[in-house]
């Protein structure tokens, strides 16, 4: 079972994404703002936090950035908007292909648990 927190991902993007994360044995936790975002991760066990292709790139890192200030070593994945994007301040930037995201994100998971970090 993974467990993840996707922040400024579209509703329509979480609906054609949730019944395969489901069948997949995602537990999917949606947050809207970076506030939201952060008070999920102090309440929560997350293995994985996906950063939404609508959410500001400097929303993004600073994000990110407050998830390392606090000391968690949750993987941070960032959804591309096309195939050139990148986030280096991500660990992974994922395609918008649902099987192909779902596949890197269990690959991130695993990576963590394996104390690649």
């Amino acid at each position: 079972m993974m467990v993840v927190l996707a922040v400024g991902l579209d509703s329509t993007l979480l609906r054609t994404q949730a019944s395969i994360w489901k069948a997949a044995g995602c537990i999917v936790r949606a947050a809207g703002s970076i506030r939201e975002a952060l008070q999920h991760l102090r309440d929560g066990d997350f293995d994985l936090v996906l950063l939404g292709p609508f959410l500001p790139p400097e929303k993004r890192r600073k994000l990110t950035g407050l998830i390392r200030a606090l000391g968690s070593r949750v993987p941070v994945a960032s959804i591309a908007k096309s195939s050139g994007d990148r986030d280096p301040f991500a660990d992974a930037t994922l395609n918008l292909e649902p099987r192909e995201m779902l596949a890197a994100m269990n690959d991130l998971v695993a990576k963590r648990r394996e104390g690649w970090r």
